[in-house]
């Protein structure tokens, strides 16, 4: 189980350069994000290598951030593995709330960032289809 920082900011310019120049400064690595637009405001999502440090720093910087459980996961680059994974979740009733995925290159190995409603049920049902789950560690140098 890997931890997401979702940070809640003002939908306008220079916002995201804030959040990241204060994780630069205190060394806090992102390695996958997202960027939302909800109208007004914009949600910012990150996997960073020292999620509970990355969200006091922000905190302290008066931002509203909150850490959520996310699943990694390794996938093969093969047809019908989104489908498995897919499939896998729906068997045990797991609702995909958000995902993100891309293939690494010149691996050919997925990597899907997985926020679902119940994590512990997630990870067996996704272990049990033959799915490797990842660490941050897994992932980066850290």
């Amino acid at each position: 189980m890997a931890k997401q920082l979702n940070i809640f900011v003002d939908n306008k310019p220079g916002r995201l350069n804030a959040v990241t120049e204060a994780l630069a400064q205190k060394g806090i690595n992102i390695f996958i994000f997202t960027i939302q637009d909800r109208g007004d405001f914009g949600l910012i999502k990150l996997i960073v290598d020292k999620p509970e440090d990355a969200d006091e720093i922000l905190r302290n910087k008066g931002f509203a951030s909150a850490l959520k459980d996310v699943v990694l996961v390794s996938v093969k680059d093969k047809p019908g593995n989104l489908h498995r994974l897919a499939m896998a979740l729906q068997e045990k009733k797991i609702n995909l709330t958000d995902a993100r995925g891309t293939v690494l290159s010149p691996s050919n190995v997925g990597l899907c960032c997985l926020e679902v409603d119940d994590i512990k049920v997630a990870e067996k049902a996704l272990t049990k289809a033959g799915f490797e789950l990842l660490a941050v560690n897994d992932i980066c140098h850290c």
